[in-house]
């Protein structure tokens, strides 16, 4: 199902054992547009503690009723990770993270057992690479690179123990960051469309004219030509009249198929459900 994120930023967490917290804000990969994270605020039974919740462990979404089941326990979650405030999500909070919940690492390239190398594990995983690597055929023979440097040799570069650089708060560009057509600036980012079945952002809501009074249109980041993180600024290879033109989005009315095809054939676009029935069929 297709919903703004303004539906689900304060929906609660409900766990077996009772509710973990309420959703402030989510983590992307600008790369392919999945969510990574919920951030959810625990409020007073935790301390009001911040942490980050993958999709994987949600089940049921209820943004009418303002619920969200989660697959987690209240004691998993007070055993976890916290976030810091006002920082960026370094690689190794998600290490941590993913080490506390037994969670798949997202940034773990499938395969890297199977003889790529190097593989892309870092800090808490490099056991298991070091023992995939050690039990692996021809292990110990000349040119294996196990050896005791092999921690040195596939630690992260600086920048890899920042961070993922991929890794975008919805927060920062919600509000802030401006779109910019062939032919000037055409509106901002209001809010984002998430396809809560696949946690994919599928449009970005584009508010168009003055602030309080403009229009409401969408976008899908397939369609976007490029991101200025500095600026600030996002760019589509469309004139400003196409985009201000397109369907109207109402975010009090769900989004059908049908408004989507309107809008996919205004912008002569392909239909992105074509792609996931064949992905799945396959």
């Amino acid at each position: 199902m297709l919903t703004p994120f303004q539906k689900l930023r304060g929906c609660t967490l409900a766990a077996s054992d009772g509710d973990i917290g309420e959703v402030r804000e989510f983590y992307f990969s600008d790369s392919n547009w999945r969510v990574r994270y919920l951030v959810v605020e625990t409020g007073s039974w935790l301390s009001g503690r911040r942490m980050l919740i993958i999709p994987d462990v949600l089940g049921e979404v209820d943004a009418q009723s303002g619920a969200i089941a989660i697959k987690l326990t209240r004691e998993e979650v007070r055993n976890s990770p916290p976030l810091e405030s006002d920082k960026p999500v370094s690689r190794q909070h998600e290490q941590d993270l993913h080490v506390h919940y037994d969670w798949n690492p997202y940034w773990v390239v499938p395969g890297a057992a199977a003889g790529m190398w190097p593989p892309p594990y870092t800090g808490s995983v490099l056991p298991q690479v070091i023992a995939e690597r050690q039990n692996a055929p021809g292990a110990g023979s000349a040119g294996d690179p196990v050896s005791e440097n092999l921690a040195a040799e596939i630690q992260p570069d600086s920048q890899e123990r920042q961070g993922d650089p991929h890794l975008r708060s919805s927060a920062k560009l919600a509000n802030r960051y401006a779109f910019r057509a062939q032919d000037g600036e055409t509106g901002r980012v209001y809010d984002f469309i998430i396809d809560d079945e696949s946690w994919r952002v599928r449009y970005l809501v584009v508010r168009t004219g003055a602030w309080f009074f403009g229009k409401d249109v969408l976008l899908a980041p397939d369609w976007i030509e490029g991101i200025s993180f500095e600026r600030a600024e996002i760019f589509v290879n469309l004139p400003s009249s196409s985009i201000k033109e397109a369907p109207v989005y109402d975010s009090q009315a769900p989004i059908s198929r049908a408004y989507e095809q309107q809008l996919q054939d205004h912008y002569g676009r392909k239909r992105y459900w074509d792609a996931v029935a064949a992905e799945r069929e396959a």
